[in-house]
């Protein structure tokens, strides 16, 4: 059986690593586009603190967390373990008018998935000691499971660990040849013949399937992501900080620390950092931190995340298309669902049990 899995950001790559382990012949088709979601993602693993209601976006994402130790073990057997991944808790900062019906909220979460630990509710001061450029004199919800993860380190340790296994990757554009059932995948002037193609080209996707009549309702959301370092600071225990707004502050093991990020809908596929995009990277996070005033501006970078009609990701075979098997929408959650969902779509390619009922993530809906 040969599978042709066409984008290779963090499901692209999981679902490219799950078949070749598998035994099955893969080709990973890469695209050489600027401004793919996983080299721009923050990389925060924390569903149990999310304040999103949908029932089915939270069983997927909690599955996704908890796929992570596993996979963690295949790529340390393959020889990989250079991922940036770590378990450094979360800081959930909250006002004192939300404090007990937040902090129930995320502890019965918590107690339903041993992954996230005993949550703790805990003073502006004890978190200040977690995460000392904080400002924050009101509580915060600790959880001491979440973590963070280098998602570009995921990413390509997923390509060179199929790659051991037999997995082939090209560059360049693809387009999937198709009647009733898949055939191949055309790339640039070369074809590739498959047994089943697994669509994984993140916001691209609409180009990639409407030439085939496959309409999956995708946009760009352009985020703006910055990173800064505070030299000489020992950064690398440092918890996830999650603000009240949509924003985030995440530190690694390199003096880095990452703030983000903006989420901009209309603008496209438009790769420029922007002066109001900075400007509401950098305000929002030295509001809530301003020990930060002083860090060095590394790099600010560009992702356009692919966002679905809603929350939850598009996920699942096309009944018109044989063969063919969708993996997108991942919005602002691809480096927390993105490894299991890519797994996902391998079983789905393979026609074996995905392991979760696939309703709810239509790809077609």
């Amino acid at each position: 059986m040969r599978v042709v899995v066409v984008g290779s950001g963090i499901a692209g790559a999981a679902a490219g690593y799950e078949l070749a382990r598998a035994g099955v012949e893969v080709v990973l088709v890469d695209s050489p586009a600027p401004g793919r979601a996983t080299s721009a993602g923050a990389g925060i693993v924390c569903p149990w603190s999310s304040k999103v209601d949908d029932p089915d976006w939270y069983r997927i994402s909690v599955a996704g967390a908890e796929h992570y130790p596993e996979l963690l073990s295949a790529l340390a057997a393959d020889g990989e373990t250079e991922l940036g991944y770590r378990r450094v808790g979360s800081l959930r900062l909250i006002s004192e008018d939300e404090s007990d019906e937040a902090f129930q909220r995320v502890a019965e979460r918590a107690a339903e998935s041993p992954m996230a630990g005993e949550v703790e509710l805990i003073s502006g001061r004890r978190a200040r000691e977690l995460f000392p450029p904080l400002e924050h004199d009101g509580k915060a919800i600790h959880i001491p499971g979440a973590a963070r993860l280098d998602g570009r380190l995921v990413r390509d340790a997923m390509r060179r660990a199929a790659t051991r296994r037999g997995a082939r990757i090209i560059n360049g554009t693809a387009a999937i040849v198709a009647d009733s059932a898949v055939r191949g995948v055309q790339v640039d002037d070369v074809f590739i013949g498959a047994d089943a193609v697994i669509a994984a080209a993140g916001a691209w996707s609409p180009r990639l399937l409407g030439p085939i009549g496959v309409q999956v309702r995708v946009t760009p959301q352009r985020g703006q992501i910055m990173h800064l370092r505070l030299p000489g600071v020992e950064t690398a225990n440092w918890p996830v900080v999650l603000p009240q707004s949509r924003h985030y502050i995440l530190a690694f093991d390199d003096s880095r620390v990452v703030v983000g990020a903006t989420r901009e809908d209309d603008a496209g596929f438009d790769h420029r950092v922007t002066a109001a995009g900075m400007a509401e990277v950098l305000g929002e996070a030295l509001s809530v931190a301003p020990g930060l005033a002083d860090a060095t501006h590394v790099e600010t970078r560009i992702g356009f995340r692919p966002m679905g009609p809603d929350i939850r990701p598009l996920l699942g075979a096309v009944p018109q298309v044989a063969g063919l098997v969708v993996v997108n929408g991942l919005g602002a959650s691809g480096l927390t669902i993105g490894p299991y969902t890519g797994s996902v779509a391998a079983r789905l390619a393979r026609q074996v049990d995905p392991g979760i009922d696939l309703a709810p993530y239509d790809p077609l809906r």
